[in-house]
């Protein structure tokens, strides 16, 4: 089902039934609450603090960097720090991408304004990992150059996030994976990380990733347990997303990857259980993002993004 059916469908039918705003009965009161309850989502950002449930836009305008030491400390590997702000970078870039091409397709006009505010949370963190890529890697290349002047095969995304948007359950589903696993990634590194500029852009990012990951399960609640049609396309959802998450489970250079991955397999099943839904069994998909190999999707994708800076090379406005 494309965007448009599933935009009339929230707009005509899943509006009462889910509980949306002026809806009328939402069907969850006439069901036993599930364990954790409707408030999953509530629960999974306490963990966090105080004020990280807030809107992701006002989690801090001030400059991450500032006062942070800058050139690479003696004793990290200038090549796996390259590789993982470059996996980190692309994974958001191309997922806000995909998150822009919901604006005027959202089921609703509120949450055209979330996706497209998730998706510029993301850019901003591509723009400070694709920089630190560049003085990790020596070559000095800037954003614009990391955005704009690379092939889709030079890309190191996972390819759970360049596949098309098609239904808004299967958007709500693909960002609740990966929101989940962003958010266990980066909050070890804004720990522990050895680099001062990672450990300060992923610091900036929790806040934000702890917002896009409750937004994602509220949704997955809502439509999970609200109707029937709704109840189908969010199972179909999770059968689609399931084969992808080896892929996303796979090791980045980075420390702690089984802690990741247990902590992104916890989440998902706390949420889809609150939700009534179940993470089937299902064989890996094989995607290679990280080495380069991607689905035929990303090329058309990169193609849209890079159109302009490619038409006008140079150019500043």
């Amino acid at each position: 089902m494309d965007q448009t059916d599933d935009r009339t469908h929230l707009q005509s039918e899943g509006g009462a039934a889910t509980g949306l705003p002026g809806g009328g009965e939402d069907v969850r009161a006439t069901r036993a609450e599930p364990p954790g309850g409707d408030h999953v989502y509530l629960s999974l950002a306490e963990e966090h603090g105080e004020g990280d449930a807030r809107w992701a836009f006002g989690t801090g305008f001030t400059d991450p960097l500032h006062g942070v030491e800058t050139a690479v400390p003696d004793g990290v590997d200038r090549t796996e720090l390259a590789a993982l702000c470059l996996a980190l970078a692309d994974d958001a870039l191309v997922s806000a991408q995909r998150l822009a091409e919901w604006c005027t397709r959202a089921p609703e006009l509120e949450e055209e304004v979330a996706l497209a505010n998730i998706g510029l949370d993301l850019l901003g963190q591509a723009r400070l990992l694709y920089s630190r890529c560049g003085r990790a890697d020596g070559t000095g290349r800037d954003e614009d150059a990391y955005a704009y002047a690379r092939e889709a095969a030079r890309f190191r995304n996972v390819t759970l996030a360049e596949l098309p948007n098609g239904d808004f359950a299967f958007t709500v589903v693909r960002l609740l994976a990966l929101s989940t696993w962003r958010l266990a990634q980066l909050a070890r590194l804004a720990a522990s990380a050895a680099d001062p500029v990672l450990a300060a852009v992923a610091a900036k990012a929790v806040p934000e990733l702890t917002y896009h990951r409750r937004y994602a399960a509220d949704w997955a609640v809502r439509l999970g347990d609200g109707t029937a049609e709704s109840h189908r396309r969010m199972r179909a959802a999770v059968a689609q997303v399931a084969p992808h998450l080896a892929e996303l489970y796979a090791a980045v250079p980075a420390p702690d990857a089984a802690a990741v991955r247990a902590e992104t397999a916890a989440v998902l099943e706390q949420v889809l259980d609150a939700a009534g839904l179940r993470l089937p069994a299902a064989p890996p998909a094989g995607g290679r993002g990280r080495d380069g190999v991607h689905s035929p999707h990303l090329a058309p994708l990169l193609a849209e993004l890079q159109s302009v800076a490619r038409a006008h090379p140079g150019a500043v406005w």
